[in-house]
């Protein structure tokens, strides 16, 4: 991992119905989104077409925009992955929503 920092405003975080759980974010443009805190990672153009070619449906990858106006490669999801799973916006990021679960074991 180079780096840890957040989207632009303008994405909804969802807890999708995986195995193993996955977050999965969406842009929206009704003004609803937050910024959600992403992990950024450098591959090799070669690392990258071996890693994108095992990612599983209903994964993609599709351009991230920053915070900072710039836009980085990250997992995209069709809108049907989407579609009754929980909301998690309000925890800012995967990290936060995933301790929270482990808070609620204590």
């Amino acid at each position: 991992m180079v780096s840890t920092t957040r989207t632009a405003a303008s994405y909804r975080l969802h807890a999708l119905s995986t195995t193993p759980p996955k977050p999965g974010l969406a842009r929206v443009v009704d003004g609803s989104g937050a910024s959600i805190e992403v992990e950024v990672w450098v591959l090799t153009e070669a690392a990258f077409g071996s890693f994108v070619a095992e990612i599983p449906a209903p994964v993609g990858v599709g351009e991230l925009e920053l915070a900072d106006g710039s836009t980085v490669r990250g997992f995209i999801y069709e809108p049907f992955a989407l579609e009754g799973s929980p909301d998690i916006t309000a925890f800012g990021g995967w990290r936060a929503y995933r301790a929270s679960l482990n808070a609620k074991d204590y």
